[in-house]
């Protein structure tokens, strides 16, 4: 799948927001140059426990699969000279240096733009490139509770609680590939380079959809629930007699099958019951009364039960059952990387499937510096002697 074959990303970002981003973009076919400090590279590939056999950080290979990389060292002017060099054949660069860093490298958007006034570049910050925060430091879970997430998950009355995934960073990465393949769509059509300012914060706001909405429309400052909704009963987690499952009767329509299945028929037409805004007057006295039912049977028998009358209803899987579902299978969402020191390993699929394609093909996330002398003398005919003087004077690793 080639969707942004012939894009080459010039990849400065570290941690997780920029790489897990960056490789969406390899994921779809882009040449992704990590662009990595001679000493020691991002910090993620340390990042553990736990590590492969020989001391290979799983975190780092988890977010960094199809790339290349190069050992460059840019606090030096010889590495910022090649570093322009390799812009000029760049159509992206991709960063997440705090605001500033870039301008004092003597790498700033209008700098680069200045050899290649059609790159696009993406700067991703925890709060932007201006405004009171822009120079605060933050990871992902500063995020999530400046964001507004932290604050309504969680059991009701219970302390804050961050999403067990990390969101900030995770939809920060997938916000910057969006953002990128729209402004190389728009300099397809005009020519126009572009420089992509996406905070982190920003993103988690978004995600605030109808959770903010709603209070615009109330004032009431939204609480934790647990895995309820606001607007939804029943909607939430349920126990079982061996386990968990969720049950979403997000539609008037399956409130008479999700009766049925539970072998209580008679609340359909309870005066109490019988609409969605009814069960949310009466939620305290409908749901002890679904949790009391379905604790006497198994998840596997509700979920038939529930299935048959065309419930909407799901186990809560752990992860090591999610990658085994057959349906997570069946998707290639679970792919074997041929790794160059322990044979096929495994690492999740795109979840992009374009034309039918399931298959995507995997490299294994590189060695540090693992392409540099490739890129350099390939790509910008340094001849041997330059890369060589270059790697004596620390420049190039």
């Amino acid at each position: 799948m080639n969707l942004f074959e012939g894009v080459r990303v010039l990849d400065l970002s570290r941690m997780l927001a920029g790489p897990y981003g960056s490789m969406l973009l390899a994921d779809l076919g882009a040449e992704v140059v990590k662009v990595e400090e001679p000493d020691g590279g991002d910090p993620m590939r340390v990042m553990g426990p736990p590590f492969l056999a020989g001391g290979e950080s799983a975190y780092f290979l988890s977010i960094n699969r199809n790339k290349k990389s190069i050992a460059l060292d840019l606090t030096t002017p010889a590495a910022r000279d090649v570093f322009l060099d390799l812009a000029v054949h760049a159509d992206v660069v991709w960063e997440n240096f705090r605001p500033g860093v870039m301008e004092r490298m003597g790498l700033a958007y209008a700098t680069l733009a200045g050899v290649n006034p059609r790159l696009v570049m993406c700067s991703i910050s925890a709060y932007g490139q201006h405004g009171p925060y822009c120079d605060w430091p933050a990871f992902d879970l500063a995020l999530q509770a400046m964001g507004g997430g932290m604050s309504i998950t969680g059991e009701e009355g219970g302390r804050p609680m961050r999403m067990g995934l990390p969101i900030g960073d995770l939809a920060g990465g997938m916000f910057g590939a969006f953002a990128v393949a729209g402004a190389l769509f728009r300099r397809a059509r005009t020519g126009q380079g572009a420089h992509i300012d996406l905070a982190l914060l920003d993103g988690q706001v978004s995600l605030l959809t109808y959770i903010a909405q709603y209070f615009w429309a109330d004032g009431r400052v939204p609480r934790p629930m647990g895995s309820g909704h606001a607007s939804v009963v029943p909607y939430q987690a349920l126990a079982t007699r061996d386990g968990h499952l969720i049950v979403a009767v997000f539609a008037e329509k399956f409130w008479g099958g999700f009766c049925r299945a539970v072998g209580h028929a008679e609340w359909e037409t309870d005066p109490r019951f019988a609409t969605n805004r009814d069960r949310l007057a009466h939620r305290g006295t409908l749901m002890p009364l679904v949790e009391a039912a379905f604790r006497e049977r198994t998840t596997e028998d509700w979920l038939g039960g529930l299935h048959a009358e065309g419930v909407p209803a799901a186990p809560i899987l752990a992860v090591d059952r999610v990658l085994a579902d057959p349906q997570v299978r069946h998707r290639r969402m679970v792919v074997d990387v041929e790794h160059r020191g322990h044979g096929p390993v495994p690492t999740l699929g795109t979840p992009i499937k374009v034309d039918g394609a399931l298959e995507v093909p995997v490299a294994p996330a590189p060695r540090l510096g693992e392409h540099t002398d490739g890129i350099l003398g390939g790509l910008l005919k340094y001849p041997a002697e330059r890369l060589a003087a270059l790697r004596r004077e620390g420049v190039i690793g």
